[in-house]
């Protein structure tokens, strides 16, 4: 396994929409580890690590979201493997 790490900020309606609860879903599936949370400016931040083609799926996952999302940008940085136990909201 080739692990990854990365910082994403995903821009749009992407709060108020279940885009976390369902990305938290998203990531247990690709048993990524990491967290999700609502930046104060309307944005969705993450950091997402583990094998590094489930880290690829979740990012893909991320440009369309929950059903009731309009994800506009995913700025995807690589990031610092933080040793995360699980995924879950922040």
């Amino acid at each position: 396994m080739t692990a990854r790490a990365v910082d994403v900020t995903i821009s749009g309606r992407v709060q108020g929409v279940f885009f976390r609860a369902s990305c938290v879903q998203e990531a247990r599936r690709l048993s990524v580890a990491g967290w999700v949370r609502n930046a104060p400016d309307g944005k969705v931040i993450g950091h997402f690590e583990g094998d590094a083609d489930a880290v690829v799926a979740l990012i893909d996952w991320c440009h369309e979201g929950p059903r009731h999302a309009r994800v506009d940008d995913v700025d995807v940085r690589e990031g610092a493997i933080q040793h995360c136990e699980g995924f879950d909201v922040r």
